[in-house]
């Protein structure tokens, strides 16, 4: 059995944060909600079977090995995948239920979030962090 990588290229990390952003914004454009099910169905399978197809596809374009590109930790972006996924299937969920002010709510979030990722600022990072901390300031208080 194989060991898991502990990180992801960057350059994979980013290739998927364009794909849910631009998913999210094709959705907004087209009024299609089922676009949305594109970036959640790679989500969930890199969630649960560790095969993401976007990274995947992504991966055949790195030109260096992955080890040479700046490492994102692996656990930190399972941390954000599991955010953008709530997001994605709430957004999808509420299109379908034309429950429109909560699905644009859920979706702005999570392209938001893929965007600022994109220009170099993680909100799942952000996020991650401050639980983190207070976890830790909740274990010495006791």
């Amino acid at each position: 059995m194989t060991k898991s990588p502990t990180s992801i290229p960057r350059p994979l990390v980013r290739t998927n944060q364009w794909f849910i952003f631009l998913s999210v914004t094709a959705t907004w454009l087209t009024g299609q909600a089922w676009i949305l099910l594109l970036p959640l169905i790679a989500g969930l399978l890199g969630m649960f079977f560790n095969f993401n197809p976007v990274m995947r596809v992504a991966a055949l374009f790195l030109k260096k090995k992955p080890s040479e590109y700046i490492p994102e930790d692996k656990d930190q972006q399972q941390f954000n995948q599991l955010i953008a996924i709530s997001l994605l299937a709430l957004g999808f969920i509420s299109y379908t239920l034309n429950w429109t002010g909560l699905a644009l709510a859920a979706t702005a979030m999570v392209a938001a979030a893929s965007f600022i990722a994109i220009l170099g600022f993680c909100v799942g990072c952000f996020i991650r962090f401050r639980w983190q901390q207070y976890r830790y300031q909740k274990t010495q208080n006791q």
